[in-house]
């Protein structure tokens, strides 16, 4: 499976599943990645953290280490 930080600049995907408990999935739900959320990957930065994604119709830095516990297709 791939997860978030698998993906590429300008690619959209759909969020399967977020990995890992209690404060860090909470706190990645209620910046709005949900099951079933789109998101749009806008760009990386030059060392590669954080990520620049769009969702929900707003933008959003996240982490590289966050990045890794969604589950996308």
């Amino acid at each position: 499976m791939n997860t978030l930080k698998d993906v590429k600049p300008g690619q959209t995907v759909t969020v399967l599943k977020i990995q890992g408990e209690g404060a860090v999935k909470r706190r990645i739900m209620d910046m709005g990645v949900t099951k079933g959320s789109s998101i749009h990957l806008r760009k990386i930065a030059p060392l590669g953290d954080p990520i620049e994604i769009t969702i929900r119709g707003y933008e959003l830095s996240i982490r590289k280490s966050d990045a890794e516990k969604i589950l996308v297709e």
